[in-house]
């Protein structure tokens, strides 16, 4: 009881002496916590993934104007899946191709990763194929995907891409269509569970 007591007494005196301090002083302090939560490295993902989820929100993948949009010259491109099974780019010629570069460390490829899986639910069945592709280990990855239970199956290069994907930072997603033109070139974090996505999908596919 007495220790109950000294914990209360403590949160009255620790309010009182935060609420005498000046606004300038306040925020100062909440600054130096914010800033102290982001360095601790068990805070810091988790803070960072929350903030590119909110931005997600707001930045949906718009499709690129017709007379620029440029096309795969070759499909040269060999990549091996989780399963260690390889696949050949060439083979996935007349399809519909959402392309993923990412990482389990790369906190807007962790933030924008839900709405991509529950985009590959919806196309499951369709003439539409999803390459996550990413250089890390292999078990790493499948132990990310167990602990998010993601159904998608992810892809290592085997050989390097085409020079059109220019993938310099992660994420970036493309979608190309059944003529090899890249329709959509995201880089960043992005809802890619927009009905506008899906649209363009479901167009792309049908034509």
């Amino acid at each position: 009881m007495l220790d109950l007591k000294r914990d209360f007494d403590y949160e009255i005196a620790l309010h009182a002496f935060i609420m005498k301090l000046s606004k300038s002083r306040r925020n100062n302090i909440i600054f130096l916590i914010i800033i102290a939560i982001l360095i601790i490295p068990q805070t810091r993902m988790p803070i960072q993934v929350a903030i590119h989820k909110v931005l997600t929100y707001i930045n949906t993948p718009d499709e690129i104007d017709d007379s620029k949009r440029l096309a795969l010259a070759d499909y040269n491109w060999r990549l091996k899946d989780n399963e260690q099974h390889q696949i050949d780019f060439n083979s996935l010629k007349g399809k519909v191709i959402v392309l993923n570069f990412w990482a389990t460390w790369c906190p807007p490829c962790v933030a924008e990763m839900p709405s991509l899986q529950k985009l590959y639910d919806h196309f499951e069945t369709e003439d539409v194929v999803f390459l996550f592709v990413s250089n890390e280990d292999v078990d790493r990855v499948e132990a990310f995907k167990a602990k998010n239970n993601y159904t998608f199956r992810t892809y290592k290069p085997l050989s390097d891409y085409s020079h059109l994907f220019d993938v310099r930072s992660i994420p970036r997603t493309f979608i190309i269509d059944k003529k090899g033109q890249i329709v959509v070139d995201e880089k960043g974090a992005a809802d890619w569970y927009d009905n506008t996505v899906i649209e363009t999908i479901t167009r792309l596919s049908s034509e």
